[in-house]
Parts: structure tokens; C-alpha cells; sequence
């Protein structure tokens, strides 16, 4: 039988505190939430591996280095508010939920919302709920939120999701230019945003947040 425990041990261990991730209460939600258990069965064995894990079709469950970094520079606080763009199968509203007040999680597939919400809810966790919309729409009957987070890549960020961050909020995401990418946090201040570069990621572009090209012959 697998030692999940000793296993995300490991993960806190070699990936992320080696990554200068050391709120506490970060280090403590990963070592805390059972990783193994918001990805398809048959994945579970590489749950706690140093990179993306996909589990639905254009979903992935970040590695666990990208994922403690956004997190750790986000700094979410237990009175906050988040929406949790592309939530998959819950993973990260599971370890966000142990951080702020309450999490909204997102997704557009009802069946992969409705599986997330199960988990979710056997895992005792009462302060997160997936909903099902748009990704680009985001959730505005639940906001404005203190911080957006989005588990995937982007090359752009609609403003109506953009528009759901509280003034001095944040939002993070992962931009990718081609074969690279960036992780950048937004700073809402005087209703604009201003981006800062944190750290190399990458990860799949979201439906839906891909920039428009035109075409050419």
C-alpha cells in the first residue's frame, strides 16, 4: 500500500521548500491535503511528481512547485476571498481553503464541478464550493474577491475577469510567450492592474484565454 503521507513529505521536502516557499501556513496546507485524491484514479501514483499532472481534458493540476509559489507570493490571508479559475478536480481549493475565508472554485464542465464538489465535500472541506460558468466570465455573483487565482496558462486575462478583483486585490497567473512562460501577479490599484514578474512556470494555455490572431496566408 502507498504512503501518501510520507509521500507529500517528500514533495514539501525536494520541491518546495528548496523553492524559498516558507509561509507556514503554505508549507502546511501541502503537507496537509491529500494530493492523491483530487486526480483520476489511475494517476494517483504520480500525484506528487515535480511537474504537471494532467486530469481532464485541458486541465492540469499544477506542480507542486508552481502551485506553493503562486500561493507563497499571493500571501492570502484568512479573512480573503477566492475565485479559483479552472479548479479541476479541487486540489487547489482544497489547499487554498486551509489559507483564506472562503474559496470559490470554477469550471465549466458540470461533470468535472460535480466531481470536484464531491471530493470536496468527503474531505470535510466546508469553506470551498465549485460552481459551473464560463472560465473567462469568472464568477461575479459570488465576488468581488480579494485574490484570483488560475490553474492553467494564459496569454490574456478578459477584463471581465479582471473586473471581479477588489480594489487592492491580486490575481495570479502564468503567462506564456511560445515555448516559455512567466508567473506574473496583478496589483489592483486605482482599478488598474499592474503585473509583476515573479518566477518561470509553464504550463497549457485555458481554453479561452488564448490571444486572438488573425489569420494569414
Amino acid at each position: 500500500m502507498t504512503d501518501f503521507a510520507t509521500r507529500r513529505m517528500m514533495m514539501v521536502d525536494t520541491q518546495i521548500r528548496p523553492s524559498d516557499v516558507t509561509k507556514f501556513p503554505i508549507i502546511d496546507a501541502m503537507l496537509t491535503v491529500p494530493r492523491e485524491v483530487y486526480v483520476p484514479r489511475a494517476l494517483r501514483e504520480v500525484a506528487y511528481m515535480s511537474e504537471n499532472v494532467v486530469v481532464a481534458p485541458n486541465r492540469v493540476l499544477l506542480e507542486p512547485r508552481t502551485f506553493a509559489k503562486l500561493l507563497d507570493t499571493l500571501n492570502i490571508q484568512p479573512v480573503e476571498s477566492v475565485l479559483d479559475v479552472g479548479c479541476g478536480l479541487g486540489y487547489s481549493c482544497a489547499v487554498i481553503a486551509r489559507l483564506a475565508e472562503a474559496v470559490v472554485g470554477l469550471e465549466e464542465d458540470e461533470q468535472l464541478a460535480a466531481e470536484a464538489q464531491r471530493t470536496l465535500s468527503a474531505e470535510g472541506v466546508d469553506n470551498a464550493a465549485v460552481i459551473v460558468g464560463p472560465l473567462t466570465s469568472g464568477a461575479g455573483r459570488h465576488g468581488p474577491y480579494d485574490v484570483i487565482t488560475v490553474e492553467g496558462a494564459v496569454e490574456t486575462v478578459p477584463k471581465s475577469l479582471l473586473d471581479q478583483i477588489k480594489e487592492g486585490g491580486r490575481i495570479g497567473c502564468i503567462f506564456m510567450e511560445g515555448p516559455l512562460g512567466v508567473a506574473r501577479i496583478g496589483y489592483k490599484v486605482d482599478g488598474a492592474i499592474t503585473w509583476r514578474p515573479v518566477f518561470n512556470a509553464s504550463a497549457p494555455v485555458l481554453p479561452g484565454f488564448e490571444v486572438k490572431r488573425d489569420f494569414a496566408l
